[in-house]
């Protein structure tokens, strides 16, 4: 099967990050993947929920949206509805419980980082775009409010996810939409720059598939990641340094700016 893109099975979509997209934002990135474009902004606030005040750690939490018009049918707001989805509350829980993977929340101090993930284009790999962005987006946050701009970040490791599946009996990493919407086995997942996994999501959507698969989907997407680990390096830059535990990728193959 030749992708409908032209993608090699293990080949990344074109990724871009744009650093700084928001004005007001502590930290803020448009992410594109492929056709994927995504807003993901960081927000500091000296502050945390009642139930974790006095216990000097801060927390980290995440909304999630998308547009109207994001897709090819006008989809309603959210807000005219009442309230958030479920696919929406499932997505924002785990891209809040991502990040906080890899955030030392006690040396964070009692502060909430608030996450907000705005799709405004959807073609597939909503969720692990959002989680490689917010990523990003958090670093320059946290840079943004440290007293001292060579202190190490309260950051174990790099973060970032992309997706794999099995579509017309082809392992595929990467799915975009046209993939994602045949694939008879549909993976997400989420991993640090030194190749731990942080969440694994995957359903077979017709018959079941075999431990063997799941090895090769799983190799595929360590692949994946370890390049937008290096993107997200790449992107960074100086700031990179100040990430404990990094064990960044060399490979850029595949991936544009």
């Amino acid at each position: 099967m030749e992708r409908i893109d032209g993608r090699q099975v293990d080949q990344l979509r074109p990724v871009k990050m744009t650093r700084n997209f928001i004005q007001h934002a502590e930290g803020s990135v448009l992410i594109e993947v492929g056709g994927t474009k995504v807003i993901c902004t960081a927000t500091i606030e000296d502050k945390v929920p009642i139930w974790l005040r006095g216990n000097g750690q801060g927390w980290i939490t995440a909304e999630y949206a998308m547009l109207p018009r994001a897709t090819p049918q006008r989809n309603m707001r959210e807000v005219t509805k009442g309230k958030p989805s479920g696919r929406s509350q499932e997505i924002q829980r785990l891209v809040g419980r991502a990040l906080r993977s890899v955030v030392n929340l006690t040396a964070l101090g009692e502060k909430t980082i608030w996450i907000d993930c705005d799709v405004i284009q959807a073609d597939g790999g909503t969720r692990t775009a959002s989680i490689t962005g917010a990523f990003v987006a958090l670093v320059d946050a946290l840079a943004a409010v440290a007293k001292d701009d060579q202190e190490p970040l309260p950051l174990y490791d790099f973060l970032a996810a992309t997706s794999v599946g099995i579509v017309d009996n082809q392992l595929l990493l990467d799915l975009c939409y046209h993939e994602d919407s045949r694939a008879a086995v549909d993976m997400n997942l989420v991993m640090t720059g030194n190749g731990q996994l942080v969440e694994v999501q995957a359903t077979a959507e017709g018959a079941p598939f075999s431990h063997e698969e799941f090895e090769v989907l799983l190799s595929l997407a360590g692949k994946g990641i370890s390049e937008l680990v290096a993107f997200q390096s790449k992107v960074l830059g100086e700031l990179s340094h100040r990430i404990g535990g990094v064990n960044v990728a060399k490979t850029r193959a595949g991936l544009g700016e």
